[in-house]
């Protein structure tokens, strides 16, 4: 267990890799992921200041949008930076505790972005399928109520996988081929029976991906359903434009996490486990504003006036 068996395991010491096996790669990475960081940054915090101060984006769906770039924010502040500092110092060692804590946030924010992918996608089916009943079916309340389920899931689901974690005993300090604190890094640093943590992750992962994919899916059969009935090609394509960002979105986020949670052994390979993790941790912030941005009017008017552009 993480708390004390003679100090043992809290004074285990993680000595996270990263990408040190590629040292001519040190100053591209470090300037390729700091770009990427900055985007996503910059982009997340544009959307959230665009949507809070445009009256035109006081909808359903850029309140969940704004929720949904604030997770993206919270979660690339939590990996990315540690993952710049590993490209730059030697010691790359980071405590089990600070470990657990980077993982614990991390897990929030992506379980809370599975739930806010899903109700997105009921935002879109009630919009196009029951246009008529939307304000009644995503009233501000029930918004409110969909997003405090989404934090509640994704917090719910990080204290069950931190504990899991912290019922493990951690004997030696451990050379970790990873960037960030990854469950994978707790199991292969562990010196106890890890088979119920396995299950846990197992049981976990799979429950809420595809769970979370059953309703998007769900979702999108009845939107394709109801706009195949419409008789206009003009207003078939204006719905379908709608809904490409989303979709967009959804296709990026769940791509790697399905490979690396849902398909057994597939991540024997840690460079397969990076690559997957960079994208999900780093890539994907910094893709979802720049998605909804550039396909958006409303959005992109608020932006040029924001910055005074004609």
């Amino acid at each position: 267990m993480v708390t004390s068996d003679n100090n043992q395991s809290t004074a285990v010491m993680f000595i996270l890799l990263g990408f040190s096996e590629y040292p001519q790669l040190k100053v591209p990475l470090f300037l390729l992921f700091f770009t990427v960081y900055a985007v996503a940054v910059l982009g997340n915090v544009g959307m959230i200041v665009i949507i809070k101060i445009s009256p035109k984006l006081q909808t359903p769906m850029y309140f969940f949008l704004k929720h949904l770039s604030f997770v993206d924010f919270c979660y690339s502040t939590i990996v990315v930076p540690k993952l710049l500092e590993n490209l730059v110092v030697e010691d790359r060692s980071i405590s089990i505790r600070c470990c657990i804590i980077q993982f614990s946030f991390g897990v929030t924010c992506v379980m809370t972005e599975m739930v806010m992918l899903a109700v997105m996608a009921y935002d879109r089916f009630v919009a196009i399928c029951y246009p008529l009943l939307y304000t009644v079916y995503v009233s501000p309340k029930w918004c409110v109520l969909l997003v405090t389920v989404a934090y509640s899931c994704g917090i719910i689901n990080s204290i069950v996988l931190t504990y899991s974690l912290l019922i493990l005993s951690y004997c030696e300090t451990k050379i970790i081929d990873n960037f960030g604190c990854e469950y994978s890094v707790f199991l292969s640093a562990t010196c106890s029976d890890k088979h119920f943590s396995e299950i846990m992750l197992y049981i976990i992962a799979n429950f809420n991906i595809l769970s979370t994919l059953s309703i998007i899916l769900t979702s999108y059969i009845f939107i394709f359903v109801t706009i195949f009935k419409m008789h206009s090609s003009s207003g078939r394509y204006k719905t379908l434009s709608t809904c490409a960002s989303h979709l967009t979105a959804v296709t990026i986020f769940y791509g790697p996490m399905f490979f690396l949670y849902c398909i057994p052994n597939f991540k024997n390979s840690s460079l397969v486990v990076k690559l997957g993790s960079v994208f999900y941790t780093v890539v994907v912030p910094m893709l979802n504003p720049l998605i909804y941005s550039l396909r958006n009017k409303d959005v992109k008017g608020t932006f040029r006036k924001l910055t005074y552009f004609k």
